[in-house]
């Protein structure tokens, strides 16, 4: 286990829609976990070894329990399988506590919430924080294959209302998808915040580039691997353990941590979640995440994509 990890109870599982399942995960005594803000995650242990990311969707108040939506990816790596298959009720898990790289902006003036399929998760949060605080500016627009894919959708409605709320279907059909342009043409003072996969993420980030870029937020559990092809051998140096690795070039320096038997939280590979953030102490990286911002590029990596522009990186490992 993680010696930074938690040890919780699965203490609630059902299916909330298709192939999605529900986890709510308590402390094995029952004392509080603490709340959090809207849009963390957590990264927790699947049962068969794989670090995963899901976002906390439940209310940010509520320190009874964190509540997680997990879709099984038949196609994926195999931590979702694991968990919807492996982990019933009673079940234990080492659960990293909650980040957040997409919170809420601070004094901002509204909100625009766009959400697909399970993507909904972190913004469900978002709309719970809000409603708390007694904000009501704000939009949602919900995007799923169908009713069934929606999760979470019947509950919005009855907090915010069909006036603040749109729930779209596409049933595949890619002529139906939602047009977002006539609420993104001219930019006004919302901030924008959208989960969901990558192609409607694409078609946010379209229609809101002449927005002011600090209005504009994404979370993102998959994303573009630069090509191998790129990529050059380097060296890394772990200052704690007093270890001296190489990388080469067809491997990422996630995968050569782990074949050295170094424990590093990841999720998405894919440098969008921040599960595998390291702190770096010298060196120059070439920094290939969604995650980090410019005033944290000096003394932290997401090991899973980023790599050296020197011949050597000294980690806080």
């Amino acid at each position: 286990m993680n010696e930074n990890a938690l040890s919780l109870k699965v203490v609630s599982k059902q299916e909330i829609g298709t192939h999605i399942i529900e986890f709510k995960l308590a402390s094995q005594g029952g004392q509080p976990l603490g709340s959090y803000e809207a849009g963390a995650h957590i990264t927790l242990q699947a049962p068969n070894g794989m670090w995963r990311t899901y976002s906390l969707c439940g209310s940010p108040k509520d320190a009874a329990y964190w509540r997680i939506a997990v879709k099984r990816e038949p196609m994926g790596r195999g931590g979702s399988i694991s968990l919807i298959d492996d982990a019933d009720v009673g079940a234990l898990l080492s659960v990293l506590r909650p980040k957040n790289f997409f919170s809420l902006a601070s004094r901002a003036t509204g909100a625009i919430f766009v959400a697909g399929g399970i993507g909904i998760t972190p913004i469900y949060a978002m709309v719970q924080q809000l409603l708390d605080q007694g904000e009501e500016n704000f939009r949602v627009i919900y995007c799923a294959r169908d009713a069934s894919s929606a999760v979470y959708g019947t509950e919005l409605l009855d907090l915010v209302g069909t006036e603040r709320m749109v729930m779209h279907f596409d049933h595949s059909d890619l002529d139906a998808a939602f047009d977002f342009w006539p609420m993104f043409e001219a930019p006004g003072p919302e901030h924008v915040y959208c989960c969901g996969p990558s192609g409607l993420m694409d078609a946010v980030r379209d229609m809101t580039g002449h927005w002011p870029n600090e209005q504009i937020h994404f979370e993102s559990f998959s994303g573009a691997q630069v090509p191998v092809a790129l990529n050059t051998p380097f060296e890394v140096v772990l200052k704690r353990s007093g270890l001296t690795l190489q990388v080469p070039a067809q491997w990422t320096l996630l995968q050569s941590l782990q074949a050295h038997g170094i424990q590093v939280p990841s999720s998405c590979e894919s440098g969008s979640c921040g599960s595998c953030r390291v702190g770096l102490l010298s060196g120059q990286a070439e920094h290939r995440d969604l995650v980090l911002d410019q005033s944290e590029r000096q003394s932290a990596i997401m090991v899973c994509v980023s790599r050296a522009l020197d011949a050597t990186l000294v980690l806080d490992l």
